[in-house]
């Protein structure tokens, strides 16, 4: 596999403010991420799933096992910086990551501290913008975009940079769903058209069905790994995990406990439709 992000037996626990026993959260964790793929990593609100997305660009360092980007060791501190430059990361809320009061200053934020020259700053911002529908905007005020702008404007800042790969961690939690849309419209896009790699944190079935692979995390493991066909057919395993399944696969379900004969893969809303129209033809 030609990954670009690699855990070997990754351990980390949280330590509290008190004397209280540390929450132990990965034990062992072992994964790859191949360059120029879509992965989504799903689980239930405290499943470790934020957890691993988190040391993919050394905002934590591992207490046990190792984490490599393109090889590199994300604990060396000397290595931060490169790390940090290869993956970027886009979290639930927008507004902690927009930094400045016109949006195309905020985008060209990171390259100007990054030291690129004027010109290239220039073209980094306007081509990021535009990737992710927002070169219109470039001179508006960020606080007055809606919640799915804002994230599309943190989303350019962290194209700016150029890296190689792009976690984005929840990051339609706090959106409505035409929010919710327009930001998955654009994490689609980044690997499709720009052939960036992609990991997607999210409790959201539907944002995972597109995606090449999808990695299931209950207790701080992974339970289970692969397609989304494979995975979403597997309806009991993920409820006993607390997550649901996609509106498609539910419906394909509850129509085939009727006494339908229809594909349990059937996972887009197209296929979904085609399904129930040959069966009922």
């Amino acid at each position: 596999m030609n990954s670009i992000i690699k855990t070997e037996k990754l351990e980390f626990s949280y330590f509290g403010a008190d004397d209280s026993e540390p929450k132990v959260v990965l034990q062992g964790l072992d994964l790859e991420v191949e360059k120029g793929t879509f992965v989504a990593i799903l689980g239930h609100n405290g499943s470790g799933k934020s957890t691993p997305a988190k040391h993919f660009n050394s905002i934590l360092l591992p207490l046990g096992g190792k984490v490599f980007v393109c090889g590199r060791d994300t604990s060396d501190e000397d290595l931060i910086l490169e790390i940090r430059r290869r993956v970027g990361m886009v979290f639930q809320n927008p507004d902690n990551q927009i930094v400045a009061t016109v949006v195309e200053e905020d985008v060209a934020f990171a390259p100007e501290n990054l030291g690129y020259p004027s010109d290239e700053i220039r073209r980094r911002v306007d081509e990021a913008l535009k990737v992710v529908g927002m070169y219109a905007f470039r001179e508006h005020a960020p606080h007055l975009l809606s919640g799915g702008q804002k994230q599309r404007v943190a989303i350019a800042g962290v194209l700016a940079m150029e890296p190689e790969c792009v976690v984005f961690d929840e990051p339609t939690a706090m959106l409505d769903p035409r929010g919710r849309e327009s930001v998955v419209e654009v994490i689609r896009n980044l690997r499709d058209d720009l052939g960036v790699t992609v990991v997607l944190i999210t409790h959201h079935m539907d944002e995972a069905i597109f995606a090449d692979r999808i990695v299931v995390m209950s207790d701080g493991a992974i339970i289970m790994d692969g397609t989304p066909r494979e995975v979403f057919v597997n309806e009991t395993i993920l409820r006993q995990a607390g997550l649901d399944v996609p509106e498609t696969t539910a419906l394909i379900h509850e129509l085939r406990n009727d006494g339908f004969d229809l594909p349990l893969d059937a996972l887009t809303v197209d296929e979904c439709a085609q399904a129930i129209y040959n069966e009922f033809k």
